[in-house]
């Protein structure tokens, strides 16, 4: 009778109009575009959770997350399941290397050392970017031993940021790194076997992590930023929500803070409190 039940989900197929439902209500939740062409792909990845819940429809599956229950229990792991988590340390390296020689100087010759820099990874995913921030940080640190620093990282998905906070990769995901740097700030497993290696604890402290949706009214944090990353994030929504998400990140960033979005992203044209410095690269007025 199991094996049954599980031949039924494996063979489950998405209808139109369950696609259409189910991404209308996507888009409503997370903001996230989910054209035609990605039936496939959300069906695929859909398939994992009508197996854990025993669900053998589509049909039952929507119905499911449309329920009172199902608004209660299944929303969130949805979005885990469809949003996208592609990152890697140090991607778009300029940006690293304008938070080292530009923004950091400045911040500790106006501010002084003793001062806590803010900073924000936006759709933080599985915790490249953050710890790829606290690397950079942390180098400067050493010729100032009093400046200091906090990162937040955050992101719509629970599943991912749990991954984030354990900060486990494997041996492949840094090869791209400084072996200097790897022996500062990465241990290797002791199973040689696993291949795996863990961002250090000194660094792991300064990252606190929490969920957060793009599409909420207001983002609920407690303090405002001097910097914060935001990187291919805009590029899954529509204009009119791009330009949403922008004015209320602002809202969380300082007068003279820098934000920072991806090279594929422009908000050129938008209204928004922002003076660019760089392709990329924007300041708060």
């Amino acid at each position: 009778m199991i094996d049954s039940t599980l031949n039924q989900i494996f063979s489950a197929k998405m209808s139109e109009d369950d696609f259409n439902r189910l991404s209308s209500f996507i888009f409503s939740q997370s903001g996230i575009k989910m054209p035609p062409v990605k039936k496939v792909m959300l069906q695929s990845r859909l398939q994992k959770r009508l197996r854990e819940l025993k669900i053998v429809s589509f049909k039952d599956y929507v119905d499911y997350v449309f329920s009172t229950e199902g608004q209660k229990n299944e929303i969130i792991h949805m979005l885990d399941v469809v949003s996208t988590n592609k990152t890697d340390f140090f991607r778009e390296p300029v940006h690293f290397d304008f938070l080292l020689s530009n923004i950091l100087p400045e911040f500790v010759s106006t501010k002084g050392e003793s001062n806590s820099l803010k900073v924000w990874s936006a759709g933080c995913s599985s915790g490249e970017e953050p710890y790829t921030i606290a690397i950079t940080l942390n180098d400067f640190k050493q010729t100032h031993p009093k400046f200091d620093y906090s990162i937040l990282g955050t992101d719509i998905s629970s599943q991912i940021l749990q991954k984030a906070s354990m900060a486990v990769y494997k041996e492949d995901r840094i090869e791209n790194i400084p072996l200097e740097m790897k022996r500062k700030y990465f241990l290797k497993s002791k199973n040689q076997e696993k291949k795996q290696v863990r961002v250090v604890k000194d660094l792991r402290n300064k990252i606190n992590y929490k969920r957060l949706n793009f599409m909420d009214d207001v983002y609920n944090l407690t303090e405002s930023f001097d910097v914060i990353f935001c990187r291919n994030v805009l590029i899954y929504f529509n204009r009119e929500t791009q330009e949403n998400v922008i004015n209320k990140l602002c809202n969380k960033l300082k007068s003279g803070g820098y934000l920072f979005i991806g090279h594929s992203e422009s908000i050129m044209g938008m209204n928004v409190p922002l003076e660019q410095m760089k392709p990329t690269v924007f300041r708060r007025n």
